[in-house]
């Protein structure tokens, strides 16, 4: 038996992610991926870059500090490879190629700018297939600060995706028209029509952390009843009580909310009434398509 250490660095609109796997190598037993670190810090860039256009001397300053402490956690971690993405706030940002380019001078990481449809292609190559059912669908929903995912599973493979800018730290500074959520509600309706079986995959931090606050076992879905309940619960109280009866982080306490309504409406508009919360997402997938491709090289 080998074990490898992969990791992935995942700079997003509400935070940036380290994510490190243990993945086991054993004769004749398929290759298997663990969990072994997280480390997340709230560098919302979302605001700057969705809101001004650029982001600030003081987040990039925020972002180089991240990054250094990063590469010091895999290296002292004895990380074999590592890939780092990023997403919608640094590929929106004006400044954004300046940003990768500076973050390369100054740490000699190289991170690639991804876009939805890549996002949606990483994602789909966790192990999400083994949850994939063939005589059953799914519509797969990963909402980011940005922007949200969106993947149509049907007889086991990805039959159709779309990214939309529609993300919590958008939604929470109301910086997404109405026509976009008039977009998506269209896709959504037409895109599952006549699908059998269907439900929806979460992925994101605040699906995970409603998965967690609701107390249900490890793979044991949301129903729409409890999540349009919680909803209505988070949003009688307020930001500080949030934060110090409910024990949610500060940057979690304002943007679970609007994370919460893309899954209601999303299953609303697709007639949907389980939620499945596999607590994978864009950082699991790299590592897994990082490995797969190092084996084919």
């Amino acid at each position: 038996m080998k074990i490898r250490k992969y990791a992935a660095i995942d700079i997003g609109s509400n935070a940036m992610r380290l994510l490190v796997h243990n993945i086991v190598e054993s004769p004749g037993r398929p290759v298997q991926f663990f969990k072994n670190a997280l480390v997340r810090v709230p560098v919302r860039l979302g605001e700057d870059s969705f809101g001004i256009g650029a982001i600030t001397e003081p987040n990039i300053d925020r972002v180089i500090k991240t990054l250094k402490a990063f590469l010091l956690l895999i290296e002292v971690g004895g990380v074999e490879k590592y890939r780092a993405c990023a997403t919608s706030a640094l590929r929106e940002a004006r400044n954004g190629a300046e940003i990768i380019r500076r973050i390369l001078r100054e740490t000699g990481l190289e991170v690639e700018l991804i876009d939805g449809q890549q996002e949606a292609a990483i994602i789909a190559s966790t192990d999400l297939a083994r949850l994939l059912q063939e005589d059953a669908s799914y519509l797969y929903v990963d909402v980011g600060g940005g922007s949200t995912e969106f993947t149509v599973f049907s007889g086991g493979k990805p039959v159709r995706s779309r990214s939309f800018q529609i993300g919590t730290v958008r939604l929470i500074k109301e910086w997404v028209a109405e026509s976009e959520w008039e977009a998506l509600q269209q896709w959504v309706t037409q895109g599952v029509k006549g699908l059998p079986r269907l439900s929806i995959i979460g992925s994101g931090g605040n699906i995970n952390k409603l998965h967690k606050m609701s107390g249900r076992k490890v793979g044991q879905p949301l129903s729409f009843i409890w999540l349009n309940a919680q909803y209505h619960f988070l949003k009688s109280m307020s930001y500080d009580e949030r934060i110090s009866e409910l024990g949610l982080n500060p940057d979690r306490a304002d943007v679970i909310l609007p994370a919460t309504e893309i899954f209601l409406r999303t299953a609303q508009w697709s007639g949907v009434k389980k939620v499945h919360v596999p607590q994978i997402g864009l950082a699991d997938g790299i590592i897994r398509d990082l490995y797969f491709k190092a084996q084919n090289t």
